[in-house]
């Protein structure tokens, strides 16, 4: 169990790194169907959908074919189409999402089986999303479509970990302290010194510096927690970790 400091409300307990989790349910679940792998698979689509349709564009694909091809291609991955004829490239959802949606453009697959989009098992829709919308805002460097999709794919997480964060802090009536100290994550231009941060928060210094040091330490836990998601064993954690750093600091 967590424990806060001298005369504060302890922690909640924190739970097991790995239990069941979105990808090992769907790796588990790779020859059958059923609600629970669904469930999980379309909740992961739903969050990692914009590093491909990214991927797509990247790869030369005009707005209306790519957002036509990603709404396709997830239509073939949850008809569990893609299963049983890859490899699980390690485990990791990232590199196993990759290795299928290359197979299904080299394929053609969406092209010899045209339908209206949105069709099939897909219940979300790209439309309501924007896609292009997104994508006109990214840079125009000539990295490959592969290191494109890794840097989304790492912005994306990144983001899904931001997200869970701010809103913990929400619900506990601490929006202006998640606001104000938000900045100390990323060293950030805008991050103030404590002494200062401590006069807006109306704090001491070392209580914001405690308040900081919480702050950090929740945002590892969640990033873990994200992480745990998208690989299939313990031992990847780290490795996906270490890779997000990497494809990070370019």
């Amino acid at each position: 169990m967590l424990k806060g400091g001298p005369g504060e409300t302890p922690a909640p307990e924190r739970l097991p790194l790995f239990t069941t989790t979105h990808w090992s349910v769907v790796l588990a679940a790779g020859e059958g169907d059923s609600p629970q792998t669904d469930a999980a698979l379309e909740q992961l689509c739903r969050t990692y959908w914009y590093p491909l349709y990214a991927y797509v564009r990247r790869r030369g694909y005009r707005p209306e074919d790519a957002q036509d091809l990603t709404q396709e291609f997830f239509a073939h991955l949850l008809e569990k189409q893609a299963f049983g004829r890859l490899e699980r490239e390690g485990g990791k959802f990232r590199s196993f999402l990759l290795t299928a949606l290359n197979h299904f453009l080299a394929n053609e697959w969406a092209r010899r089986n045209a339908q209206k989009r949105g069709a099939g098992k897909v219940r979300f829709s790209l439309d309501e999303l924007e896609p292009e919308t997104r994508y006109r805002f990214e840079p125009t460097d000539d990295v490959t479509p592969e290191t494109f999709f890794e840097r989304r794919w790492a912005a994306t997480l990144l983001e899904q970990v931001m997200n869970r964060l701010r809103d913990e802090y929400v619900r506990e009536g601490k929006a202006e302290l998640f606001q104000r100290l938000q900045p100390c994550l990323t060293g950030a231009e805008q991050m103030l010194p404590y002494v200062e941060l401590a006069t807006l928060l109306g704090m001491t210094e070392n209580a914001v510096k405690m308040a900081v040091y919480r702050l950090r330490r929740r945002y590892g836990e969640l990033l873990r927690a994200e992480i745990v998601h998208t690989v299939a064993s313990p031992q990847e954690v780290e490795e996906e970790i270490h890779h997000l750093i990497a494809i990070t600091a370019h």
